[in-house]
Formats: C-alpha cells, structure tokens, sequence
C-alpha cells in the first residue's frame, strides 16, 4: 500500500487548509453561482438576479484571495516557521 493512502493529514497541512477555507468556501460559491446562471441560460431565463450573484461571488473570491495574501505575509506559516 502507498504511504499517501495511509498518512494523515499532519497538524502543519490542517493549519494551511483551515487558514485557506475562507477562499475555498467563496470559491465554491463562484461555482454554484456560474453552474447556476449556466443552467438558467440553457432554459433560457436569465434573470438580473443570476447575473448579480455571479458578480457577488466574483468579488468575495478577490476580497478573500487578498485577505489569504494579507494574512500568509504578516503571520509566518506553520512551515515557514520550522
């Protein structure tokens, strides 16, 4: 059996994730909202409301992509660190 299958994640990769679940959590959001419009189009009703949800997820994705840098160059990372 291959050692990937086997490990856990250490302390060090679940402190990564965690720092990076805002971005991930308004990326999926992006993705629900874009599968969304995606859907309305092909039945033919978009609505301004679609359109607006898509810009909003756009907009929280950049917000917490900056908001992840900001936070990785003021705080040193576990990794960083050792």
């Amino acid at each position: 059996m291959d050692d990937f299958d086997t490990d856990e994640p250490t302390a060090a990769d679940l402190a990564a994730i965690e720092i990076e679940e805002p971005l991930i959590n308004a990326e999926l959001e992006w993705l629900t909202a874009e599968i969304t419009l995606l859907d309305a189009a092909e039945r033919g009703r978009v609505n301004e409301m679609d359109a607006r949800r898509v810009r909003r997820a756009e907009h929280a994705v950049i917000r917490e992509t900056f908001a992840l840098v900001a936070r990785l160059t003021r705080s040193p990372s576990p990794s960083r660190a050792a």
